[in-house]
């Protein structure tokens, strides 16, 4: 059984919340009261009502999301959503604490960015110079960019990508930043990548690529459930004893094309 207070020492210490990005991004507990000490956790993406039913009959402890349940004030949120307050208060009747790790997860040392960069295989991964959530990496060997592009989304099991191909025809590495994070591709264009890797790419952005020339892979954030693995295993080097439930329900928009 894991005490508590040693799972928040190993947070602090690695995915400290110091780390959330300073425009609003919400970490920590969001609903309901830590227990003393934790035996079962349930780890998912996002704590939604499609999973709900799952998550009371598992009985965990705790529930550890990536993406917080409530993205502001609990008044706020409530207001403007209604079924995340009814989620909530359905959590808290049966007494689930919720715990979220966002941007913290993402910039910390052997987090989500860090575990996206080793699922591709690049080496020598770092962080970018200005920017410490995302990371950059060599590839084992050269590839096209439609090689690279088809290999990306093999690798994280994902049925389509948004792919741009208006830089360098080969390359050698690449900088990623996973989920939402397409504007800063130009940071990894002025520091020499060959190709940035994001998702949720709106159109001026796009735009914004294709006139300067570069390379750039859109892939659905989903990619984050990564998170999962990478957290279980996290969990057990701490206490091996646990008992972890994965939530994969993360259901992907159906591709339109010809």
């Amino acid at each position: 059984m894991l005490k508590t207070k040693t799972l928040l020492r190993a947070w602090g210490k690695d995915f400290p919340k110091h780390l959330a990005k300073k425009y609003g991004d919400y970490v920590g507990l969001m609903c309901g009261k830590l227990p003393t000490s934790i035996q079962k956790v349930v780890i998912v993406l996002d704590m939604e009502h499609a999973i709900l039913d799952q998550v009371i009959a598992s009985k965990p402890d705790l529930v550890i999301t990536h993406h917080p349940l409530i993205y502001g004030t609990r008044a706020r949120v409530f207001k403007a959503d209604p079924h995340r307050a009814q989620l909530v208060k359905t959590l808290e009747k049966h007494r689930i604490p919720v715990y979220s790790l966002h941007t913290n997860f993402d910039e910390g040392h052997g987090g989500m960015n860090d575990a996206l960069a080793e699922a591709l295989g690049l080496i020598n991964i770092h962080p970018l110079i200005d920017d410490p959530l995302a990371r950059g990496g060599t590839l084992p060997k050269p590839m096209t960019v439609e090689q690279f592009a088809n290999f990306a989304r093999r690798k994280f099991n994902v049925p389509y990508g948004l792919f741009i191909a208006e830089g360098r025809p080969m390359i050698s590495n690449v900088a990623l930043i996973g989920g939402g994070g397409a504007r800063y591709f130009s940071n990894a264009q002025k520091q020499g990548y060959d190709l940035f890797m994001s998702g949720d790419a709106p159109h001026h952005v796009r735009r914004a690529i294709v006139n300067a020339k570069y390379n750039y892979l859109d892939l659905p954030h989903e990619i984050e459930t990564i998170f999962l693995p990478t957290m279980q295993a996290y969990l057990l080097k701490l206490d091996p004893t646990l008992t972890i439930d994965i939530s994969l329900r993360q259901t992907l928009p159906t591709l339109v094309s010809a």
